[in-house]
């Protein structure tokens, strides 16, 4: 018999579910929140709401797709944690109802984690990392990098002392009047921007750790000092401000990441996490790639952004390890790795 595990994602403001049968993808649902869109991030009861309303038809649907039915899961997966507690809520409650329902194991799933194991979804053309690993985790939450010694053993040796890579891209999008998310505009007004026209300070943080708030602030006053002199200055320097923001925010990034590698001799390099969505990004980490020798990694873009099949296949690595939790199990808005 198959290993089919469904997978349940709801930790922040999207709902989804999909299902993978012995390490293959069979489906992945995503349902989309436009509500947040307006009030330029995400909200968390709207959040939540939404979740209630979206979280039946789209699991219906990843096992329609799939092509099975509900009978034949092993296993359900579910997001405990981090996120949003009145979203986790959602899709923790409906997955403890249907592990009951259905008399099947139930496993909780670190999000974190299981951005970084998506990379071992089985592939035609792509095989997975080798281990030890280095991971770039880098999303609107977190900006960290990983070790990753086993599916279950991984080590964060840096990680962000303030904002994240991504919530630098959305406040800095917001700054210039961009719609919200904002990361995906920036991208793609830089590709015709000069990314040299602007330069902005880059903080000097201990270690192999980050700091975008100081970047962020210094953007709002470069920003803020120009349009008092020139009324039109975003309009008029939009896509060099983009490009010169990004520039500087892959540049630390990519620079913390070489020092680790230096200095750990590990060569496979995984990007994970909703910013590595972003192609200057991906282009300048082949690039480095190529000069240092090392072996990249970087997921579809449909496994970027928070999904469904990053929870199925890290609940499948954990079934083959027999770790299943129990219905007391609690959602929980902070959960380390």
């Amino acid at each position: 018999m198959p290993i089919t595990i469904l997978g349940i994602e709801s930790s922040c403001d999207d709902t989804s579910a999909a299902v993978i049968s012995d390490g293959e993808l069979l489906s992945n649902v995503i349902a989309n929140q436009d509500v947040h869109i307006k009030y330029g991030g995400v909200v968390p009861e709207l959040a939540s709401r939404a979740h209630q309303q979206n979280i039946i038809p789209v699991v219906e649907s990843a096992i329609k797709n799939a092509g099975i039915s509900k009978n034949e899961l092993s296993a359900i997966a579910f997001t405990r944690g981090p996120g949003l507690l009145g979203s986790l809520l959602v899709g923790s409650s409906f997955a403890k109802g249907l592990s009951l329902a259905l008399e099947i194991p139930l496993i909780e799933i670190n999000h974190l984690q299981a951005h970084i194991l998506v990379h071992f979804i089985k592939q035609i053309d792509k095989k997975p990392p080798a281990f030890p690993f280095l991971c770039l985790l880098i999303s609107g939450g977190h900006t960290q990098i990983i070790i990753v010694k086993d599916y279950f053993e991984m080590e964060v040796i840096g990680s962000t002392i303030d904002d994240a890579a991504g919530e630098a891209f959305d406040k800095c999008a917001k700054i210039l009047g961009l719609p919200y998310p904002g990361g995906p505009y920036i991208d793609k007004l830089a590709k015709t921007g000069n990314s040299k026209k602007f330069s902005f300070t880059k903080p000097s943080v201990a270690d192999y750790n980050f700091s975008f708030s100081g970047l962020k602030t210094n953007f709002l006053y470069f920003v803020n000092a120009q349009v008092k002199l020139e009324p039109n200055f975003i309009e008029q320097n939009l896509n060099d401000l983009c490009a010169s923001i990004q520039h500087i925010i892959i540049e630390i990034l990519i620079e913390q990441l070489k020092k680790v590698a230096k200095n750990t001799g590990i060569k496979e390099i995984a990007l994970a996490g909703g910013v590595s969505a972003n192609s200057m990004l991906k282009e300048t980490l082949i690039s480095v790639s190529e000069k240092n020798k090392w072996q990249c990694y970087i997921p579809e873009l449909k496994f970027t952004t928070d999904n469904a099949a990053m929870i199925a296949i890290t609940g499948y690595y954990k079934y083959l390890k027999n770790k299943f939790t129990d219905q007391k199990i609690s959602a929980t808005a902070r959960y380390n790795l």
